[in-house]
């Protein structure tokens, strides 16, 4: 399974995830989930904003330009996309196993062996 690049939020982001946690009542998997990012960094920015210290948060990270930003939202999608594809692709296999079903493709060497 391919790894999701890493994801740059602005203040912004984090002060609204944090609030949007603590009004919900909901867990921090679930706020996290709702907000497709990692459930460890939600709850890294919770614990910071209990200190006081959200703002404190990202701090040393560069700023990124609107190109970056943009490609690394692109590259984000298309590792969510590959995974949702695998895992589709896996299910249906789980599933034509299950109904007792099997390929109809050949394989070279059944396609050779047909010739005969």
């Amino acid at each position: 399974m391919e790894k999701l690049p890493k994801a740059e939020y602005s203040p912004e982001f984090r002060e609204q995830a944090v609030r949007t946690y603590q009004e919900s009542g909901q867990s921090v998997a679930e706020v996290a989930k709702r907000l497709s990012m990692p459930k460890s960094s939600l709850n890294n920015w919770v614990l910071a904003a209990k200190k006081g210290k959200l703002a404190s948060v990202g701090k040393n990270q560069k700023p990124v330009s609107e190109m970056e930003m943009e490609l690394s939202k692109l590259k984000r999608e298309l590792a969510e996309t590959k995974m949702e594809r695998d895992f589709l692709k896996n299910a249906r296999r789980i599933s034509r196993r299950g109904r007792g079903e099997t390929s109809t493709r050949l394989r070279p060497c059944d396609r050779a062996s047909r010739r005969h």
